[in-house]
């Protein structure tokens, strides 16, 4: 909705004018993967800690709901506007974003597992299809040359993370078949990822920084080795050196770019969301490593993440919301 100011004789008056389903942005998608990953956060904390697993599954359902709307929402946008949506897919820096449809998926597919397991499964088959499907087009796009630096950004990292979330989440699936699909999948998303980050860092050093509204997406650039970590875990089975070593660098990026993105001067828009799954695999990655190395440094770290994901995600949540009534959620 959009809200038009009228002035008339001294007096101010005011009237809501429906906004357009056109301009539901594909990365609020980004929403769901952020919510998925607090959820499954907060049962880790339940397995090792003992707190409640209701905060888990509050915020579980929650994701759920999240995504039923957004699908809903971003179905009716392809059905009456299908050009906006095909535009969408054809940007070089907007398509990647449709990678974070397959990534909530993927996620959704191991917080419905914790109730259903046949179901998890179903929705992981769905998630894992998606993915790598998204994966080829957005390669083979890239290999047809001509591209330019500028749209290096870390918004590329997003479909290399989606397939390392296959192995993520696919870990313990029942199929004779999955253990290689999580191997392939790994094989692509870490050699992905490591060429993206290579190419979107030569980027963010040596032209202009990103413009002000994708400042909060500089957070994707944790995801890579903090998603590593929980995939490379899964593939493994233990928290090894070489895993120790992916979160801790992942850490390291959080510590240089948070105080790049949690500043005042960068006004709030759906993009923010692009804080959420980062924070959220670095949370997770903590919490694991905390359990196998359970020093009371590490411990405080872990449940500080944990909470810091919480609060930021609460107050996105809130702000989301506040512009989905006021009606610049759906403004052009």
């Amino acid at each position: 909705m959009q809200t038009v100011i009228h002035t008339t004789s001294h007096k101010t008056r005011s009237r809501i004018v429906p906004g357009s389903i056109r301009h539901l942005p594909v990365n609020l998608f980004a929403a769901v993967m952020g919510l998925s990953g607090l959820a499954l956060a907060w049962r880790l904390a339940h397995s090792y800690y003992g707190i409640s697993e209701r905060i888990a599954d509050v915020i579980g359902l929650f994701a759920v709901g999240v995504f039923v709307a957004l699908a809903l929402g971003y179905s009716a946008k392809l059905v009456r506007h299908t050009g906006a949506v095909a535009d969408e897919f054809r940007h070089p820096i907007a398509s990647n974003f449709f990678g974070t449809i397959a990534i909530g998926v993927l996620l959704l597919s191991a917080v419905l597992g914790a109730y259903n397991r046949e179901l998890g499964e179903w929705v992981w088959i769905v998630g894992t299809i998606a993915t790598l499907a998204l994966s080829f087009i957005v390669v083979a796009r890239l290999l047809n040359g001509k591209g330019d630096a500028a749209h290096a950004v870390p918004a590329w990292l997003i479909p290399g993370v989606a397939t390392l979330d296959i192995a993520v989440t696919g870990g313990h699936m029942r199929m004779a078949w999955a253990g290689e699909v999580v191997l392939f999948s790994a094989a692509v998303g870490s050699v992905l990822a490591l060429v993206m980050f290579t190419m979107i860092g030569t980027r963010l050093i040596q032209h202009d920084p990103l413009a002000a509204p994708m400042t909060p997406s500089l957070m994707i650039l944790v995801a890579p080795f903090e998603v590593g970590f929980l995939a490379y875990v899964n593939l493994m089975g233990e928290v090894d050196r070489f895993a120790a070593l992916l979160f801790y660098f992942g850490l390291f990026i959080f510590i240089v770019v948070a105080p790049k993105v949690f500043r005042r001067s960068i006004s709030f828009g759906p993009t923010w969301w692009a804080i959420g799954f980062p924070l959220a695999a670095l949370a997770n990655a903590a919490l694991k490593y905390a359990s196998v190395h359970p020093t009371l440094p590490l411990q405080a770290l872990a449940i500080g993440l944990l909470l810091f994901l919480t609060g930021a995600l609460a107050v996105l949540t809130v702000r989301t919301v506040h512009i989905l009534f006021n009606g610049r959620l759906l403004l052009g």
